[in-house]
């Protein structure tokens, strides 16, 4: 049984056609990309997979389960990292378990146990205007999963970082999602960040979007900084460049 599974999604804006009958899936613990032109329904997507949206037509199931239009199953993250400046770090990453109706000192003792694996060990009280680019974004991912564990949406999450903070990025997810065993559907228009990180890769078409191929990358786990020049990562890139 897949973890996720996206049928026939359908989906129009004032008229204007965005999703086309678009299918994917993803099984427990794996890591699919996302990859298509800038606008050509990525986003809305992953909207109509949380259920913020309702798709013209299709279905989203979840464990088995149809899930089309219904809030608090899954975990989004988008690209900028939200952080409310006047809240320590802790109290940014407590949010959704406070929402949840757990008090604040219930949703720290839950919360302070995973600041380790996550990197932020000892930046607990600290403020978000403290922190580095990288260890926001990092705030922000624990956030999202502090909401919901198994199942998390991450929306460009290292678009805004420089090349380096974001290879670095790329490899600490690598690690992480070894502790955390999350099911991840990951939008991203970087090639080499989408082959790195993913299990397998699905290519948008322009809009309306339509799914042009499912790639999977098979290249053995774990992977380091030697993957990006391997013969078979740079098979991968040219077959997913001939579909852009």
């Amino acid at each position: 049984m897949n973890k996720i599974e996206v049928v026939e999604v359908s989906s129009s804006f004032e008229g204007l056609p965005v999703l086309d009958r678009v299918s994917l899936s993803a099984a427990e613990n794996q890591l699919v990309s996302i990859i298509g032109p800038s606008g050509c329904g990525k986003s809305t997507l992953f909207n109509i997979i949380s259920g913020l949206v309702r798709p013209d037509g299709g279905s989203v199931y979840i464990d088995g389960e149809e899930h089309t239009g219904k809030l608090g199953r899954v975990s989004y993250m988008h690209q900028k990292d939200l952080l409310l400046p006047w809240r320590t770090i802790i109290d940014n990453v407590c949010i959704p378990l406070v929402i949840q109706g757990k008090s604040i000192r219930e949703a720290r003792q839950k919360a302070a146990p995973y600041f380790g694996v996550f990197g932020l060990e000892g930046f607990e009280y600290r403020y978000p205007s403290q922190l580095s680019g990288g260890m926001r974004q990092r705030t922000a991912l624990l956030r999202a999963y502090m909401f919901n564990s198994d199942i998390m949406l991450l929306d460009e999450p290292f678009g805004g970082l420089d090349a380096i903070t974001k290879r670095k990025m790329q490899e600490w997810l690598m690690e992480v999602i070894k502790t955390i065993r999350s099911t991840i559907l990951f939008i991203t228009h970087d090639i080499d960040e989408a082959i790195f990180l993913s299990d397998s890769i699905y290519i948008f078409s322009d809009r309306p979007a339509r799914v042009r191929r499912v790639i999977d990358v098979d290249i053995e786990r774990p992977r380091d900084n030697a993957a990006f020049t391997s013969p078979r990562f740079n098979h991968i890139k040219r077959e997913i460049l001939t579909y852009l």
